[in-house]
């Protein structure tokens, strides 16, 4: 494997994990006082998505790129 597959390959863990943390923070399912949400963030939950959507996408480019 070079280089620059596992740096893509490590681009993409970065973004699929930073994708699930943002949805999580946007869903506020951390839960408040008392058992109570927050309400959450609608962009935050919107972007979290997105980027970890990206990231696998990234994954399989990286994966099926010829040599």
């Amino acid at each position: 494997m070079t280089g620059a597959r596992i740096l893509g390959l490590a681009v993409a863990a970065v973004m699929i994990v930073g994708g699930a943390v943002v949805t999580y923070l946007g869903l506020s399912y951390d839960g408040g006082v008392g058992g109570e949400t927050a309400g959450g963030d609608r962009t935050l939950g919107t972007l979290g998505p997105i980027v970890a959507g990206l990231g696998v996408a990234l994954v399989i480019v990286v994966l099926q790129r010829r040599r």
